[in-house]
C-alpha cells in the first residue's frame, strides 16, 4: 500500500447476496473506520481500496461475483484502484482456482477470515466492536445475525462448505447489541441466521429461540422484531408461543419449505415430511393468529416429475401462503446433489418456476385486495418518486409487498410509524393514505 496516511485512503466494501453478507461487510467497515480509516460500504468513488463481500450460492450469484471481481481487476491493472482484496462465500470456495485465474487480486479470504483481512491494513481484529457495526441499512431497521454457519446437509446447499458448522452467540451478546443498535435509532431487527431453529442447542444444549425473543422483546426503542429462515424440520413449537405472548415481534414467519413431495424431500436431505410441514405451517396459524407466512420453493431438484410439481402447486393453492419465493435448482459440485443426474432440462425449471408463480400472482392479490379498508400500521423506509414506500409487519424489506402512500396529500417522516387506511392494491403492492 502507499504511504499516505489510512484516514485520508478510501476503502469501498462492495456486498453482493444476503442479509448475512450485508452484515459482515458492516463488521469489516466498522472494524476499518476504529483503525481509522475512511470506510464507506457501496461508495465506489475515488476509492483506494476496494474489498469486494462475495457471494457463492447458486450458479447465478457465482456469476455475478466473478464479474464484479473482474471488473475491479481491470480498474486496478488501470491504475483506478490501488489494492483489491476479496472475501465471503465465492472466496472460502473457489479462491485456488479464482488466485490463478484473476492475479490482479491481491488477497482472498473466507467467511470466517476478518482478522486475517484486517491484518493487510495493519489492524488488529477487536472483538468487543461487533455489537457497535455501522449498519448500512436506513438507520430504523437493522439485521441482527444470531448465529453463524450451518449444520445441516441438504442436498442442494453449499452452505455448510462455505460457511461451516452452526455457532450460535450467546443471549448476552445480541440483546447488548441490540440495545446498541435502538441508541443508534433503530426501531425494527430482522433477526437472520441460516437455521434461526437451531439458535442454542450448540450452546445451551436446546432451542433458545425463544428465550431470545422474550429477552429481546424487552429491549427498550425496538417496536418490531422480525424472524427470517426457520428450518420447518424439528421444529420447536414454543418459538410460537413466544411470538404470541411478546409485544413487540411481528406476526411474520419465513420459513423456507423448499418442497412438498415427500419423495423430493428424501432426495433432497431435508429430514422432514408432508405431514410435518402441515403441522407447523397449522401449528403457526392456530398459535399466532394472522401470521404472515414467508416461504420459498425450489423447482428442479434431480428426479422431480411432473406429479411432484403438481403436487407443490396444490400445495401452495391449499395453504395460500402471504409471501412466497421460488428458486430453481442450480448443480453445486461438492454438495449431495451433485452426485445425482441433473436431468429436468432449464427450459422445464423456468416453466415450472413461472408456473408456481403465476399461481401465487393470484393469490397474492387476492389477500391485498382484501386489505381494502383496512387501517395497518406502516413503518415508512423511504420516498421514491411521488410515493412515500413504507411496509407493514407482514413484509420484510426488499423482498416483501410495500404501502405506497402519495406524497401530494400525505406527509411521512422517513423511520416512523403512521396508521395508513388501504384504499387499493395490486399483487405486490398497497396504496393509502395516512389517519391523522
Amino acid at each position: 500500500m502507499k504511504t499516505k496516511p489510512n484516514s485520508t485512503k478510501k476503502v469501498s466494501v462492495v456486498t453482493l447476496g444476503c442479509s448475512k453478507n450485508l452484515v459482515d461487510s458492516e463488521n469489516i467497515v466498522t472494524q476499518l473506520r476504529h483503525g481509522d480509516w475512511n470506510a464507506e460500504h457501496e461508495d465506489q468513488e475515488d476509492a483506494d481500496v476496494v474489498i469486494i463481500n462475495t457471494c457463492g450460492f447458486i450458479e447465478t450469484a457465482k456469476q455475478e461475483s466473478i464479474d464484479t471481481i473482474i471488473q475491479f481487476s481491470k480498474a486496478k491493472s488501470e491504475g483506478l484502484i490501488e489494492n483489491l482484496f476479496v472475501t465471503g462465500c465465492l472466496s472460502e470456495r473457489y479462491r485456488k482456482e479464482l488466485a490463478n485465474e484473476i492475479p490482479e487480486v491481491d488477497a482472498w479470504y473466507g467467511t470466517l477470515e476478518l482478522p486475517g483481512l484486517l491484518e493487510k491494513f495493519n489492524i488488529d481484529f477487536k472483538h468487543e466492536l461487533i455489537g457497535e457495526r455501522q449498519t448500512s441499512t436506513p438507520k430504523h431497521f437493522a439485521y441482527l445475525k444470531i448465529a453463524e454457519g450451518c449444520s445441516r446437509a441438504c442436498a442442494f446447499c453449499a452452505i455448510p462448505m462455505m460457511r461451516g458448522s452452526h455457532i450460535s452467540r450467546t443471549i448476552e451478546s445480541l440483546v447488548e447489541e441490540a440495545h446498541k443498535l435502538a441508541s443508534y435509532g433503530v426501531k425494527e431487527l430482522i433477526l437472520i441466521s441460516q437455521e434461526l431453529t437451531y439458535y442454542g442447542l450448540d450452546l445451551y444444549k436446546e432451542r433458545a429461540l425463544p428465550k431470545l425473543i422474550e429477552a429481546l422483546d424487552q429491549i427498550e426503542g425496538i417496536e418490531w422484531i422480525r424472524l427470517h429462515y426457520a428450518y420447518p424440520g424439528k421444529f420447536p413449537m414454543p418459538v410460537f408461543e413466544a411470538m404470541a405472548g411478546a409485544k413487540h415481534v411481528c406476526k411474520y414467519l419465513d420459513i423456507p419449505l423448499q418442497h412438498v413431495s415427500d419423495s423430493i424431500l428424501k432426495r433432497m436431505k431435508r429430514h422432514t415430511k408432508k405431514t410435518e410441514v402441515y403441522r407447523v405451517i397449522e401449528q403457526a396459524r392456530a398459535k399466532v393468529p394472522g401470521i404472515a407466512i414467508r416461504t420459498t420453493f425450489l423447482v428442479g431438484f434431480p428426479g422431480e416429475t411432473e406429479a411432484d410439481f403438481q403436487e407443490l402447486l396444490d400445495f401452495i393453492v391449499e395453504m395460500e401462503f402471504e409471501r412466497v419465493g421460488v428458486f430453481q435448482y442450480s448443480h453445486e459440485e461438492g454438495t449431495s446433489g451433485y452426485l445425482l443426474d441433473d436431468d429436468v432440462p432449464a427450459e422445464v425449471k423456468v416453466e415450472r418456476s413461472n408456473r408456481l408463480m403465476e399461481v401465487q400472482r393470484k393469490i397474492s392479490e387476492k389477500k391485498n385486495r382484501a386489505l381494502i379498508g383496512r387501517t395497518l400500521k406502516v413503518l415508512f423506509d423511504r420516498k421514491e418518486g411521488e410515493y412515500f414506500v413504507g411496509r407493514t409487519e407482514y413484509d420484510s424489506p426488499e423482498v416483501d409487498n410495500e404501502v405506497l402512500v402519495l406524497a401530494e396529500n400525505n406527509f411521512a417522516r422517513i423511520g416512523d410509524f403512521a396508521q395508513v387506511m388501504i384504499s387499493d392494491a395490486t399483487e405486490y403492492d398497497l396504496f393509502g393514505d395516512i389517519i391523522v
